[in-house]
């Protein structure tokens, strides 16, 4: 078992995209004075298949466990991955992010931004599931295996602008 430093970030719904990507921006550029390169902000819309497979490979997806996913035959496919009706779980999958991809030297990428979920969890007619823990907020929940400060630099970047909501560092203790 690894040391990880783990954050989550989130930004009130009203924020818009424009804002958050231009936020990445000034992000990007301190990443690349750190030494990461390539770097990219993206701002993404996962409407097709393609994007959405696209989405399941760079944002985790906010996870789920209820009870009322217990014997659901199946919610809409475009919401959730790795769904289990007999274990009542799934992982909700993002409508959209803007994020910032760094490489390191290594090539090892490591994404960070904020992505919207949807607020309700649907089954596959329409029919409301639940509501979902993220509500209509940005979120983004990841964690890197890293002692390497430029990962924290680039956490606090988004602490001093109001958009961290908790961060572990199990490498400090």
């Amino acid at each position: 078992m690894g040391l990880s430093y783990h954050f989550t970030l989130s930004a009130a719904a009203d924020v818009t995209a424009e804002t958050l990507v231009e936020f990445l921006k000034s992000v990007e550029t301190d990443a690349r004075k750190m030494g990461f390169e390539p770097t990219m902000v993206l701002n993404a819309v996962f409407d097709t298949p393609e994007r959405r497979e696209f989405a399941r490979r760079v944002v985790r997806g906010v996870h789920i466990e209820d009870e009322r996913l217990k014997g659901v035959v199946l919610p809409a496919p475009e919401q959730v991955w790795d769904f289990s009706p007999n274990l009542g779980h799934c992982r909700l999958a993002p409508e959209r992010a803007v994020i910032l991809m760094v490489t390191d030297e290594r090539k090892c990428e490591t994404v960070f931004g904020l992505a919207r979920y949807p607020e309700t969890l649907r089954d596959i007619n329409g029919r409301a599931l639940l509501k979902t823990p993220v509500g209509d907020r940005w979120y983004f929940r990841d964690f890197v295996d890293s002692p390497d400060p430029r990962f924290r630099k680039i956490v606090k970047r988004f602490a001093e602008a109001g958009y961290v909501e908790a961060e572990s560092d199990e490498f400090a203790k």
